[in-house]
């Protein structure tokens, strides 16, 4: 679950990471009032969950509380497209304005998962305010790495290694191994699967600040942050996304045509390949699980017949738990109610496969039926394009 840059800081803040002052709002007047609070120029910040906002017109500078108030005026409301957010772009419905900084040199530091591992690892480089991937384009060496065990934490002397390679001052350097160790702890607290401090601002008092934070919460262990779950913003998701999180299903929109339902993530993944290789693009990924019910398919067909991209679907399942008579009655009723008019191509094996076939031949509707996944998938492909 992605959160607010205002919203990671109030987190970061309590694990004594140092951040600017300042407030978050959605108002105009009030944008004014805490710049005036803060008595210097501030920086004005759209908040959506992406990156490169900057580059998109939603990051001011504001040298005095009227010019706060104008800058917050204009980026409220506006629809800021990024490279992230894809040209229909992210509707600005609050700003986070904050002090200026007296800024030396922006650094990069990030925690993530590593799963070759199994451990968390702390990347960090001597140069930030750009994404990781430029990072490491221009000097893959720049980048340094440090995996370490969530139990016992980042020990002092792992945090120290990684710094010796960030150039820092002396008293800088004693800085940011306190930090690399608050961070580590916050990122395990949290059940973190992204922290990322970029840029992480070194001032010219020596004084290290995160002027940027991105977390990302993992998901499976929201059960355990019941106050932590309070801070998703369904209005920054796909409404399709949330649609389908009411109804536990893992979907994530595509940029495709051929709408994919499949139980299990890797055959929807080995699904989603073929479908490239028979020469079309997936329109979503979206694996009801191995013991969906019927109204659980039932839901996750009426996602896809929602989706104005779908021009085709393609439901490939294996029967185990999820038997294949209980997704066929959950697909029939599911296209009767929505009087489905795309092309539907199924692909099903396993248990009670011949009578969930003949579910789909008695229904009357125009279904095909695949006798394996290559012809399922040049069927969807083909039809999609017709």
């Amino acid at each position: 679950m992605n959160i607010h840059e205002y919203q990671a800081k109030q987190l970061l803040r309590d694990f004594g990471v140092p951040l600017p002052r300042g407030r978050v709002t959605d108002q105009p007047v009030e944008a004014a009032q805490i710049a005036a609070e803060l008595g210097k120029p501030v920086v004005v910040k759209a908040q959506i969950h992406a990156g490169g906002r900057g580059q998109g017109g939603g990051v001011k500078l504001a040298s005095t509380p009227a010019e706060a108030e104008q800058w917050a005026s204009k980026i409220l409301g506006m629809t800021l497209v990024t490279r992230q957010t894809g040209p229909e772009g992210r509707l600005v419905r609050r700003v986070l304005v904050e002090e200026t900084l007296p800024i030396e040199r922006e650094l990069y530091m990030a925690i993530a998962v590593d799963r070759a591992a199994g451990q968390p690892v702390v990347i960090a480089a001597a140069s930030g305010g750009m994404e990781i991937e430029e990072i490491a384009a221009r000097d893959p060496q720049a980048l340094r790495r440090e995996a370490f065990d969530p139990d016992r934490g980042l020990l002092a002397f792992q945090a120290r290694r990684m710094v010796e390679g960030l150039k820092l001052p002396a008293p800088a350097s004693i800085s940011a191994v306190g930090l690399l160790m608050a961070l580590a702890k916050a990122f395990v607290a949290l059940d973190a699967a992204l922290l990322e401090i970029n840029p992480l601002a070194l001032l010219s008092d020596n004084r290290l600040a995160a002027l940027d934070a991105k977390v990302r919460l993992d998901d499976n262990a929201l059960f355990r942050h019941p106050d932590l779950k309070l801070l998703r913003d369904l209005n920054e998701e796909s409404p399709l996304e949330v649609e389908a999180s009411r109804h536990n299903l893992n979907y994530i929109k595509l940029d495709g045509n051929v709408g994919c339902m499949v139980n299990g993530a890797g055959l929807a993944m080995a699904t989603m390949d073929i479908i490239q290789y028979a020469g079309g693009r997936p329109a979503n990924f979206l694996d009801v699980g191995g013991g969906a019910s019927r109204d659980q398919v039932r839901s996750a067909f009426e996602i896809l017949v929602r989706d104005p991209s779908v021009r085709a679907i393609l439901i490939n399942i294996f029967g185990g738990i999820l038997r294949c008579d209980t997704l066929a009655d959950g697909v029939v009723e599911a296209a009767r109610i929505t009087g489905l008019k795309l092309p539907l191509v199924i692909r099903m094996e396993g248990t009670n496969v011949e009578r969930g076939r003949e579910i789909l031949r008695n229904s009357g509707l125009p279904i095909t039926v695949a006798e394996g996944l290559r012809d399922a998938a040049e069927k969807a492909v083909a039809a999609a394009r017709t």
